[in-house]
């Protein structure tokens, strides 16, 4: 299943490896990113495919939160054609 997973916050050292490194741990394949520094603010958009997780999607979208405000950062877990549709107006 393809997903969207939007971070952001304040720009730090490791945000990309956090995250990376979590999805990579869960079996979750990264196909997109894309990335960006304003000022002092950190945004990325990450399409990723969830279909080899042993996490269902609800127990994944829980974990990245959790490990989001960890890191003080927020991350979202969204369906990608969901996202879609509140993208494309």
């Amino acid at each position: 299943m393809r997903a969207v997973v939007t971070v952001t916050g304040s720009d730090r050292k490791g945000i990309i490896a956090k995250v990376s490194g979590f999805l990579f741990e869960r079996d979750v394949n990264i196909e997109d990113i894309s990335q960006t520094i304003l000022g002092d603010q950190f945004a990325m958009i990450m399409m990723v495919d969830t279909s080899e997780s042993k996490k269902d999607f609800a127990a994944l979208s829980s974990e990245l939160e959790e490990m989001g405000a960890k890191i003080g950062m927020t991350v979202r877990l969204q369906h990608a054609d969901i996202f879609d549709a509140m993208h494309n107006v």
